[in-house]
């Protein structure tokens, strides 16, 4: 494994990308923080610092012209977790630029796809992101093998194009 992954170091990468970001979620539930507990016992959404630094940092990647795209793919019925997800895409993923599209698990049959979360950055510079099995933040891998990055991309690809919009998905 490698060593985490701080903010620093993915402004940094992003910073020089040129063209895209793609990035691939696989869990049903991450750690769990004070936005999804509060979330939990109230129902609304909180915004937290996080989000603010998300949506200026991939803000500013979009506005420099790079494509970013997120895909999910979930199980059904949602998770809590994913719900959460769900709720907060509109004003933290999209409100900064991103694309996002949901998968549900059984229509994945066929794909095959890595067993980890990842980004791609320019398709070229792989980060791999690894959780405990509790959804724990465990360890960040970057990755710069041209190779592997495209088998990533490859799957990221066939994932996007059978994903649905968020706009268009509606959790079950």
């Amino acid at each position: 494994m490698g060593t985490p992954l701080t903010n620093e170091d993915f402004e940094t990468l992003l910073s020089g990308t040129a063209e895209s970001a793609v990035h691939l979620e696989l869990r049903d539930a991450y750690m769990a923080d004070a936005a999804f507990t509060a979330w939990l016992e109230s129902g609304v959404i909180v915004d937290d610092p996080a989000d603010e630094w998300w949506r200026s940092v991939i803000g500013e990647a979009v506005a420099r012209g790079v494509e970013i795209r997120r895909a999910r793919i979930i199980s059904e019925p949602v998770s809590d977790y994913v719900r959460w997800l769900y709720e907060c895409t509109e004003p933290v993923n999209l409100a900064a630029g991103e694309k996002v599209r949901w998968l549900p698990r059984h229509r994945t049959t066929g794909l095959l796809v890595p067993p980890s979360d990842f980004w791609v950055f320019d398709s070229t510079v792989l980060v791999w992101n690894h959780f405990s099995g509790d959804g724990e933040w465990a360890d960040n891998e970057v990755v710069r093998d041209p190779a592997l990055a495209k088998l990533c991309v490859d799957a990221f690809e066939a994932v996007w194009k059978r994903a649905i919009d968020h706009r268009e998905y509606r959790p079950s």
